[in-house]
């Protein structure tokens, strides 16, 4: 057989069949006297097997240890493995779907959030905000635990879910978290010296648990990524920079306290 008769034969390409002779997954067939490879019966039957192994998932790294091994015991052990990973796989896909689901009935009823859809964690502790307030700082608060929730490493987003829950937890928190966002958004024409940029932080720092500011946190926003301040800097240099001068003080002077409670 020419390569073009092996590849429609068993249903691949002549390009597949070529790049499975690079990895030394089927082996040459020798050339005629015309230069053409002559293939025989075994090369189809071993191209049938690398198929059969592509679909199921494995991949040719895979596939070129279950050739190797005649005895059939890599092959038991790479499809345990498979399957346990397609298990996994349909696990997360039914817990995706189930949040989508939660998602698409929250969109119909005009309840999906407008810092869009996150974690059922932290969609809960929104919740136990009450109703938003009309705030600038309410919405920009949700926006940013959002963005955190999305981009920090697990442990690093455990700790800042525990901290809401332990916010949360306290008496009264939710009618101080309204009253320091009413604060805060008074101060977006405020001057730098406006006593309520004192009250605001006080407010903050007796309402956030100080274990949610880390200790090496770069509170002036001062570092770069990769310093000793954990790489933080960057990042707070552009959150306050989203804020009124006041307003960022306010919240400068909140991680200050917290940080010094914390020691």
């Amino acid at each position: 057989m020419r390569i073009g008769e092996l590849a429609a034969a068993v249903g691949v390409t002549p390009r597949a069949v070529r790049h499975y002779h690079h990895l030394g997954l089927l082996p040459e067939p020798e050339r005629r006297p015309n230069g053409y490879r002559d293939y025989t019966l075994r090369h189809a039957v071993v191209l049938a097997r690398i198929r059969r192994l592509t679909e199921l998932g494995l991949g040719l790294a895979e596939v070129r240890d279950v050739l190797a091994d005649d005895a059939g015991r890599e092959l038991v052990e790479v499809l345990g493995e498979l399957d346990e990973d397609l298990a996994r796989q349909e696990t997360s896909i039914r817990e995706r779907r189930a949040r989508l689901h939660v998602l698409m009935e929250d969109a119909r009823c005009g309840r999906l959030p407008d810092e869009g859809p996150v974690s059922p964690e932290l969609a809960a502790l929104f919740g136990k905000f009450g109703p938003v307030p009309q705030s600038p700082m309410a919405a920009k608060d949700r926006e940013v635990f959002a963005l955190l929730e999305t981009t920090a490493a697990p442990e690093v987003r455990a700790e800042m879910l525990a901290g809401l829950e332990s916010m949360m937890a306290a008496p009264g928190a939710v009618e101080r978290a309204h009253e320091a966002y009413a604060l805060l958004d008074a101060l977006a024409d405020a001057d730098l010296d406006d006593p309520r940029v004192t009250e605001a932080a006080d407010l903050l720092a007796d309402l956030i648990p100080p274990e949610m500011v880390p200790s090496d946190t770069d509170i002036d926003g001062g570092g770069s990524s990769g310093s000793g301040s954990g790489g933080n800097g960057s990042f707070l240099r552009a959150f306050y920079a989203d804020f009124a001068p006041a307003q960022a003080e306010a919240i400068r002077r909140t991680l200050r306290k917290l940080r010094e409670d914390r020691r």
